[in-house]
């Protein structure tokens, strides 16, 4: 029987990969294992993984808090408004990049590529005339303020149309001869078929949104408004060293929407990407 060669470079790639994957494993699983310590341990015993007496303390004392740092009420918050921002920005995307790709209209190309270079502007120079516009239109300290900014990225566009290269034109041509209008072909035929795109692309938005932490911090006055992410930073204020314990629940507490978002969706990303390789191919 003959032996199979082994593949150095496959080999190297994986302990490559085991040894990246740990360096973020690690520190997130002391943060983990660390939200059921005393505030003591953490403190004093410095970067040690399994608590000595398991405790849930600084889980109730999060939960609980209804007052200066309401958590459950800053992540209903950002719920809110993630799936709002979402949902909107997949609908105002989707058909912006359906219109970009398959309708043919006097200055299409020309004016993507100016809105390409637009969104290489950085975002923070937009920061006062974007604030202007929202106090501008009242809703400065509402949720409006977070959802309704961003819902047109370009970034979100380009990706959504680029995906659409790969449909054949000729549904849309045979469709068209059946008698169907262009919002029943966007709807029926390309909508199902760039689900997998569309899921990537809400994903990133939804963790963009809800990570967002400039935005909300200087739009939000009232502390039962702000989002989980602008909250976090209160948490450092209101709680001392001695409290590490809590703000690491508190960051804790932030990661599970993004991660289980992730869990659901990584099929997706499989399947976005195999069908952009056959594209390609």
């Amino acid at each position: 029987m003959k032996k199979k060669k082994i593949d150095a470079s496959g080999i190297a790639a994986y302990v490559f990969l085991i040894l990246l994957a740990t360096l973020f494993i690690i520190p997130a699983l002391w943060a983990l294992l660390s939200t059921f310590k005393q505030n003591r341990d953490i403190v004093m015993n410095g970067f040690t993984f399994l608590p000595q007496k398991w405790t849930i303390e600084n889980y109730v004392k999060v939960i609980t808090n209804t007052t200066n740092a309401p958590i459950v009420r800053w992540a209903f918050n950002s719920l809110v408004i993630c799936f709002c921002h979402v949902g909107l920005m997949l609908l105002i995307s989707s058909m912006a990049a359906y219109g970009y790709q398959r309708m043919h209209f006097k200055g299409r190309n020309r004016l993507f590529v100016t809105l390409m270079l637009l969104s290489m502007i950085p975002g923070v120079v937009n920061l006062i005339p974007q604030y202007i516009i929202v106090d501008r239109f009242g809703w400065v300290d509402t949720p409006l303020a977070c959802i309704v900014p961003g819902l047109a990225g370009v970034g979100n566009i380009f990706l959504i149309k680029q995906f659409m290269y790969g449909i054949p034109k000729e549904m849309d041509e045979a469709a068209l001869v059946d008698g169907a209008s262009y919002w029943k072909i966007y709807s029926r035929i390309i909508l199902p078929t760039i689900k997998p795109v569309l899921v990537v692309v809400s994903l990133f938005s939804f963790t963009s949104c809800w990570n967002d932490f400039l935005w909300p911090s200087i739009v939000f006055n009232d502390v039962s408004n702000i989002t989980l992410s602008a909250g976090l930073q209160l948490l450092q204020g209101m709680y001392d060293t001695h409290s590490a314990g809590t703000m690491l629940t508190g960051a804790i507490v932030a990661m599970i929407p993004t991660f289980v978002l992730y869990l659901i969706a990584q099929k997706y990303f499989i399947q976005t990407m195999s069908f952009a390789a056959a594209v390609k191919g």
